[in-house]
């Protein structure tokens, strides 16, 4: 029997769609102190639904996101009220890994935002220290260039924890990331460093479809888990989420229909992005099994 890890879905839009609220352009980090029950309680419908890992609520709790908008005191208490949710989430829930947050610094979709190669690892290493002790493994997610995931999986393996990698990929056209690089060439920017799986993350299924070819030509374990949005070129440096919608024809079955295929072609992790609720992870998880996949603890498949 085939074993696939199924992940979470996206935290965000679920938590911007149940707060009481205004979306701001840190996304999910003011619900950590505003409203934690939201975040505890969608971690553990996760878990409910068939996910095996969840991963911390901290994607825009970043040093750079929180400087831009004046409150960079905020880094330390975030990253811990994250921390302690997604525990008891799973204290409450059941059995789940929980993986570590290694975001985009500068916001998704964005690889011409960089700074010096130096200056972001020293940031996601202060990422890595808050968050090692705390987690299973590290999800470098959302990579839009082959040197924001070079520093973020530097970052990530010094940790001495098993390591993810995510790039996020162009929408529409030939398989690229967003900053138009291959999968190949980012693979090889990440040199001989130890990956435990590599994915693809955030963009449509149907570009997940394009690419999944050339994600197993990488070799190792690979993933996926798509996003439901129409589009995403609304959403600017700073904005906020309420610019982007949810398409209408990507219910719980029809995304499971997606994610099958990727499991059929040989995909071990499987989840969803933005967009993508507990409903769909349940019906992915009840498709997974009617077909004859295990769904599988983090380290298991």
């Amino acid at each position: 029997m085939t074993k696939v890890v199924l992940t979470d879905g996206g935290m965000g839009q679920e938590l911007v769609r149940r707060s009481r609220s205004e979306p701001t352009p840190l996304w999910s980090a003011k619900v950590l102190m505003d409203e934690p029950d939201l975040v505890r309680g969608l971690h553990a419908e996760f878990i409910r639904a068939g996910a095996r890992v969840i991963t911390l609520n901290t994607y825009s709790a970043t040093p750079e996101r929180l400087e831009r908008e004046g409150a960079p005191e905020l880094f330390k208490p975030l990253q811990k009220r994250g921390i302690d949710l997604a525990k008891a989430a799973r204290d409450e829930a059941g059995d789940a890994a929980i993986a570590g947050c290694l975001p985009p610094l500068f916001g998704s979709y964005a690889p011409a935002l960089t700074i010096p190669y130096d200056e972001t690892l020293d940031i996601y290493r202060r990422v890595v220290a808050e968050q090692a002790e705390h987690v299973d493994l590290f999800l470098c997610e959302t990579m839009a260039s082959a040197d924001e995931a070079r520093a973020a999986v530097t970052a990530a393996t010094e940790s001495g924890k098993p390591v993810w990698v995510s790039w996020t990929l162009a929408d529409h056209g030939e398989p690229r990331l967003r900053s138009g690089e291959s999968l190949a060439a980012a693979n090889a920017a990440l040199g001989d460093m130890p990956l435990a799986a590599r994915l693809i993350n955030c963009c449509r299924p149907e570009a997940v479809d394009a690419a999944f070819a050339d994600l197993l030509a990488l070799g190792g374990k690979v993933g996926a888990y798509a996003n439901g949005f129409t589009a995403v070129e609304a959403l600017k440096h700073g904005g906020t989420v309420d610019v982007l919608h949810a398409r209408h024809d990507l219910d719980p079955a029809a995304y499971a229909d997606f994610a099958i295929g990727w499991a059929r072609r040989g995909a071990s992790i499987i989840g969803g992005c933005c967009e993508v609720g507990p409903e769909h992870i349940a019906a992915l998880r009840d498709r997974l099994v009617s077909e004859g996949f295990e769904i599988a603890g983090a380290f298991d498949a």
